[in-house]
């Protein structure tokens, strides 16, 4: 454990600002090289107060919601790119208040709501239309968003010949986690499709899922495929908008082992967080977390175990394992959750009424800078 996580308590989420860096140098490099916007995604992070950090590398964000619209405007700076699948009546204006760019899900939402935004006297703002490209390599439905009975995005056969007037910009989202070849693949799909549409589109928004900052990932692959794209259509802007390649390991959640159940001959160690709250994804997606100086297989190293670990709420199934480790694991030890600050602040429920982890941001210096602190009145007003 780095010596710095000593002086953090227990449950907390720290982001490191030198990993943090690495990955916006990344993205910053692609942008330039590839001639494209790379936008944030609020979805998969939302840490506000390390916008400062964002603003020396991007200028743009996007949201889905009215919420999000307005944090990337008064938090980040920027009109945002909004996005929603369906807008409600009492948000529109403050949504075009924050937004530079509108897209819509369907072209019964475009023809509804055309008019308000053409006649926004705020300021100028351009109105996209998101496709399916009905094409998807992503194994799990939930996170599936092109599968041919999808509620994202307008199939090809339902589109006109000619994109309505209006519509400058056209959206396409089918990746989760992806690799540049996976983008290769779709890409073709796309240009097959919908070339036509992006002939007469100002702009192109390939959406989220491009993980570009994972070790394995082919980044310059990726930035031939956009330069090549560009040749094709010079007239197109083109954006990205990731989520997790922004915060990909940039960060682990830190917890306590608080007892020890042995039932039926498993032993679990229970920690003061809750995967069920605290760490979703782990449970709604097909992987498991990576724990420090463990391993899911029994080895030399790794000789102690199984250990199941197990979460502080009282759902059934808040646990994960099973778990060897390299000595024998007590009460009072820490537990250090790997690659948690994508898709965890974002996502956390007060379930049970237990607090969210505290959230750290570690600076380059080793100095750790409390972000924010969680108790009783956060989940009491909840329902206030």
């Amino acid at each position: 454990m780095k010596e710095c996580y000593h002086n953090i308590p227990s449950p907390s989420y720290v982001m490191e600002e030198t990993l943090l860096r690495r990955n916006l140098e990344l993205i910053r490099c692609v942008s330039v090289e590839a001639d494209v916007e790379i936008i944030l995604a609020f979805k998969a992070f939302a840490l506000w107060k390390t916008f400062p950090i964002f603003r020396e590398y991007i200028s743009g964000t996007t949201a889905s919601s009215l919420s999000e619209a307005r944090l990337g405007y008064e938090e980040m700076g920027s009109l945002t790119h909004t996005y929603a699948p369906v807008y409600r009546p009492d948000e529109m204006e403050e949504i075009l208040r924050c937004s530079s760019h509108i897209t819509f899900n369907s072209l019964s939402q475009f023809d509804h709501w055309y008019p308000t935004v053409r006649d926004y006297a705020g300021h100028s703002i351009s109105c996209g239309l998101r496709l399916n490209p009905e094409y998807s390599e992503i194994e799990t439905d939930l996170y599936n968003p092109a599968s041919p009975d999808s509620r994202l995005g307008v199939p090809l056969a339902d589109l006109p010949d000619e994109l309505p007037v209006g519509i400058e910009g056209i959206h396409i989202h089918s990746h989760c986690e992806d690799d540049s070849h996976t983008f290769a693949r779709s890409l073709g799909v796309i240009e097959e499709k919908f070339g036509r549409y992006l002939e007469r589109a100002k702009w192109v928004n390939f959406g989220g899922g491009h993980l570009m900052t994972r070790k394995d990932y082919d980044v310059e692959l990726l930035i031939r495929l956009l330069t090549d794209f560009h040749h094709r259509y010079p007239h197109l802007r083109v954006i990205l908008e990731p989520g997790s390649a922004f915060a990909w390991q940039t960060g682990p959640l830190i917890t306590t082992i608080l007892d020890r159940v042995t039932h039926g001959g498993v032993t679990t160690l229970m920690i003061d967080a809750s995967f069920s709250c605290h760490m979703p994804d782990c449970l709604e997606m097909p992987y498991q977390p990576v724990i420090r100086g463990a391993s899911m297989v029994q080895d030399e190293e790794h000789a102690y175990g199984p250990y199941r670990v197990g979460g502080n709420s009282c759902l059934s199934g808040d646990v994960m394992g099973d778990w060897y480790l390299d000595h024998e694991p007590v009460v009072g030890e820490r537990l250090i959750f790997e690659d948690m600050i994508h898709y965890t602040t974002v996502k956390t429920t007060m379930f049970n009424g237990i607090s969210h982890p505290s959230i750290y941001l570690l600076h380059s210096d080793g100095t750790p800078e409390l972000l924010r602190a969680y108790g009783y009145e956060d989940y009491k007003t909840r329902m206030d």
